[in-house]
């Protein structure tokens, strides 16, 4: 039996604009964040984040009055073993983005991030057997020829971007069969990661390297980092119900292009030859893509 209530009307509201609008923003600062705390480890890091999401995400949905809707989940073994797929995909996740912001690769992070839409394309085309326009398949084409530009640069493939890539996707693909709201499925998906959290704090603890208490500004940083992973993902929830998806498809790129500014003015990572040809590829084919997807969704 499935969870979600009925699909919304589908029509742009402005409180689903200031919902996304405020979502990407957080995300594109995120980086400004994630980079002060550069020197604790991203284990440490996703620990916490799992940790302090808890509470937030948990007084979210007290506060809706949505948690039947999560103690029907929690006796679902089906139901159960997806959330645990996407727990382990979005920690992930999480884990290859501190690790590149921290270590000075947040161009790969942003180049991840734009790509990611196209890649989704390709799932819907390999997996789902979903049609393919010929500006899309002409994107995602671009796009392949942007990252064999800087593997051969390189040498070798830009791991953190596709993994970026491949660990949102596949969490984006499978978080569509688990039948429950994404308040709902976010606070199942902590629940599930909690246990490890604790277990790895504590072990920290009674290592004595933990970074946790030993220093005021490391221990707000790493409490508020509940703040800046569980308010964005459900005002994006939020936002996406009240948008059309042509809107959401369009502004997906606010966050990585300030990601990219970021890492371009502020953090001064090297923007070599092979990055100035390979961005405005990817530019070139997410134009190519959008205009075919808002191109598809008037004719629908």
């Amino acid at each position: 039996m499935s969870i979600q209530s009925p699909p919304p009307e589908n029509k742009d509201t402005l409180a689903g604009f200031a919902y996304a609008l405020s979502a990407y923003v957080i995300w594109g600062f995120l980086p400004l964040y994630m980079k002060a705390l550069a020197h604790i480890p991203p284990v440490e890091v996703i620990a916490h984040r799992v940790l302090w999401s808890l509470p937030i995400a948990a007084g979210v949905l007290i506060y809706q009055g949505r948690t039947g809707d999560l103690k029907r989940a929690l006796k679902t073994p089906s139901m159960l073993a997806m959330a645990a797929v996407t727990a382990a995909l979005v920690s992930v996740n999480w884990m290859i983005y501190v690790w590149a912001i921290g270590t000075g690769h947040a161009l790969d992070a942003a180049l991840g991030y734009y790509i990611n839409p196209l890649f989704s394309v390709l799932i819907g085309f390999v997996i789902l057997k979903e049609k393919l326009s010929k500006l899309q398949g002409a994107a995602i084409v671009l796009a392949g020829l942007a990252v064999v530009v800087l593997t051969v640069d390189a040498g070798r493939v830009p791991m953190v971007a596709l993994g970026l890539t491949l660990s949102w996707g596949a969490y984006a693909y499978f978080k569509k069969s688990l039948p429950i709201g994404p308040n709902q499925g976010f606070l199942l998906e902590v629940l599930l990661l909690t246990p490890f959290a604790l277990a790895f704090l504590a072990y920290q603890a009674g290592m004595g390297v933990g970074h946790f208490g030993h220093g005021g500004t490391d221990t707000l940083l790493l409490m508020g980092t509940g703040l800046v992973t569980a308010i964005p993902l459900m005002f994006y929830a939020n936002g996406a119900k009240q948008l059309r998806l042509s809107t959401i498809g369009v502004m997906q790129y606010i966050a990585p292009t300030m990601i990219f500014l970021t890492a371009v003015f502020l953090f001064n990572e090297p923007f070599g030859p092979a990055r100035a040809i390979a961005f405005p590829m990817i530019w070139a084919a997410l134009a190519l893509y959008t205009w075919s997807f808002i191109a598809q969704k008037r004719a629908a």
